[in-house]
């Protein structure tokens, strides 16, 4: 039996995700705390790591390994998402309760990524 159809949803979004590190890389530098250092560096791999991790989902064999590495890529992530909730100039324009509404979004996509971990 092959891999279910939503697992599929969350690798292209990963996938998806990945790339755009590549297409707009200033959208996500503007959004790492500034007390990370080489934001070039830490959005090249944020991004390798959302494609290969996104990829790897759909092998059946490393599935199970690719949703924990998302789940750890995700809460390593988490502070880039506190820094925009905090910080108006890494809004990226949008308004502070939709960017509160992105915290317990990384839950609920730990939560999604962690149904495939068995």
């Amino acid at each position: 039996m092959g891999l279910p159809w939503h697992l599929y949803a969350m690798a292209l979004l990963y996938i998806l995700a990945g790339i755009n590190h590549f297409r707009i890389p200033k959208l996500y530098y503007k959004i790492i705390p500034p007390y990370f250092s080489n934001q070039k560096l830490l959005n090249i791999t944020s991004g390798v790591a959302e494609i290969i991790l996104g990829i790897t989902l759909c092998i059946t064999q490393l599935s199970n390994y690719a949703a924990w590495g998302i789940i750890i890529l995700l809460i390593a992530i988490f502070p880039a998402n506190i820094f925009m909730y905090q910080n108006d100039k890494a809004a990226l324009g949008l308004p502070k309760w939709v960017r509160l509404l992105r915290l317990p979004l990384q839950f609920l996509l730990i939560y999604w990524a962690f149904q495939y971990t068995c």
